[in-house]
């Protein structure tokens, strides 16, 4: 009985726990589902404010939309390009400053030689400008030496002539080695300067001018005529009236004659003497038609007389 009565009143204290327990749960669900105050609005200030976040994919720009800065347009140009430029620009500058001073020096070479013809191909002569004026002997003798020793254009005509002789196997009974040109050479120089020695003399005597003068004509067609016909015709001591060249066609035909002495035998006096002459005129001819049109050769080199 007594067991009984104490079992009785431990189930009833546990059902009277149990109750308090489930009232307490459920006042405190009804705070929980009570909703709580609105607080009042603040103005959140400059300081407390959270930056605001760019969005993590914009959104492209259009392609013909302007950049709003250059370094937008050109990212990486004062970069990566820069080096690589500034090589291209100092290679540009060498190039350009080194062919400025080739073009100088061309220039100061051409301005040197524009006198060229005169000192190494054709020999003195007279200018288009130049007035024609009667030769003393002291002139006289000074064209003869240049004519005839003083001036590289003496040998490096002869040296021309005996390399045509040397071609042509002429004298055959020479060599064609370099002793065979040599004997030309000489041979050629030895009968040049006897004709020219005797063209000046036969000049002095006559009061003739030695010189070629430039046509004072304008025109390719009289130029040319003039040349041709000044091998054959010279001034006499007015420099007015024109004469034939005697002394001229007589100093080469003489220094043909004059060659044979050295040549191999057997050899004709006359035929040397008539080829000589030959020469003279189509030689002649050729350097006068030279120093007329040297000076229109300078200008197109750039180089004015």
């Amino acid at each position: 009985m007594g067991k009984t009565f104490w079992d009785a009143r431990s189930l009833w204290t546990t059902f009277v726990i149990a109750v308090f327990l489930m009232l307490s749960c459920m006042s405190g669900w009804g705070q929980d589902q009570t909703p709580p105050p609105a607080p009042a609005p603040q103005q959140p200030s400059q300081q407390d404010a959270p930056p605001p976040k760019a969005p993590e994919n914009p959104p492209p720009k259009p392609p013909d939309a302007p950049s709003s800065s250059p370094s937008e347009n050109h990212p990486k140009e004062e970069g990566s390009s820069s080096p690589a430029q500034a090589a291209a620009k100092k290679t540009k500058d060498l190039t350009i400053q080194a062919a400025e001073e080739t073009r100088k020096l061309g220039e100061a070479t051409l301005l040197q030689l524009r006198n060229w013809e005169s000192g190494w191909l054709t020999g003195p002569y007279s200018g288009r400008s130049r007035p024609l004026l009667p030769l003393e002997a002291k002139q006289r003798r000074q064209i003869y030496l240049q004519q005839t020793l003083v001036t590289p254009e003496t040998y490096l005509k002869r040296m021309f002539v005996a390399g045509i002789d040397q071609a042509r196997g002429s004298p055959h009974q020479w060599d064609d080695g370099w002793g065979g040109y040599a004997e030309r050479f000489a041979s050629r120089e030895g009968q040049f300067i006897a004709a020219n020695s005797l063209a000046a003399l036969g000049n002095a005597a006559l009061k003739y001018d030695p010189l070629y003068d430039e046509c004072a004509c304008k025109g390719f067609k009289s130029r040319l005529r003039h040349a041709i016909v000044r091998n054959f015709l010279t001034y006499n001591r007015t420099e007015e009236e024109m004469r034939p060249q005697w002394a001229l066609y007589g100093g080469a035909f003489a220094g043909g004659v004059i060659s044979t002495a050295w040549k191999p035998h057997p050899r004709n006096a006359f035929a040397e003497g008539g080829r000589a002459m030959l020469g003279q005129a189509g030689y002649g001819a050729l350097l006068n038609f030279f120093i007329e049109f040297a000076g229109d050769i300078n200008r197109k080199l750039g180089a004015p007389r």
